[in-house]
């Protein structure tokens, strides 16, 4: 029964907030009016759950933060989706601990909620957040994360420039010492890119494509309309 959109960055260079996932968005959230705005990623909540209301009642929807409800498991069974905005990764899942929200989320996406994450927000819907390209500024109960989907986010994925005289380890190195140690399949989503995952499906949208990682094989290039089942479960 699970709905869930996957939305590597929340903007796109040279658009506006959510502006290049507008239209994937409508069409994913249908006629549900509902949503659950999650604004844990970053430091001021009330700044960020302005701008998010702002742009989902431009596109036509009631958005409430959780910050501001009396009762945030009320709040979430009553709406219809949900949508975990980006930010610090570490910061959002240790809040999510602290208040006791992993549990009821992966209910509520498992009884048919729709699911949707931006950045910071894709990256709790793997197993784990393991796969963040954030500073870890502060320490949350566990690295495990949602495990709404059964494989691993990379979102904002870099690929290497070769004209960089950067020395260091590039995002596909990165990567691969994950899988060093990990089997979890991981997702390296361009700017651009999102996963729509629904009705047993998994498919590459949006304008760019992405990278596949799996262990001891080589990464598969994407590309948008691709259905990434058999390389993702």
């Amino acid at each position: 029964m699970s709905r869930i959109l996957l939305i590597s960055n929340s903007t796109l260079f040279g658009s506006g907030y959510l502006d290049h996932a507008e239209q994937e968005i409508r069409d994913f959230l249908g006629d549900n009016k509902r949503v659950l705005f999650v604004p844990f990623a970053l430091y001021d909540r009330d700044a960020y759950a302005a701008t998010a209301g702002e742009r989902f009642k431009r596109m036509g929807y009631e958005l409430t933060s959780v910050h501001n409800v009396p009762d945030q498991f009320q709040a979430l069974a009553d709406t219809d989706t949900i949508f975990i905005g980006g930010g610090n990764t570490f910061r959002l899942l240790k809040t999510l601990y602290d208040q006791k929200l992993l549990g009821p989320i992966r209910q509520r996406v498992a009884e048919g909620m729709s699911y949707i994450g931006s950045s910071a927000g894709s990256n709790v819907a793997g197993p784990t957040i393991k796969t963040t390209n954030d500073m870890p500024i502060v320490q949350p109960a566990s690295f495990d994360a949602l495990g709404l989907v059964s494989f691993q986010i990379n979102p904002h994925y870099l690929d290497p420039d070769p004209n960089s005289k950067h020395m260091g380890e590039t995002r596909e190195k990165r990567l691969q010492e994950f899988l060093e140690e990990n089997d979890t399949p991981v997702a390296g989503l361009r700017e651009g890119a999102m996963l729509r995952c629904e009705h047993g499906r998994i498919v590459l949208k949006g304008s760019t494509g992405a990278r596949i990682f799996r262990r001891d094989v080589d990464p598969v290039e994407t590309l948008p309309g691709d259905e990434l089942d058999a390389l993702l479960k």
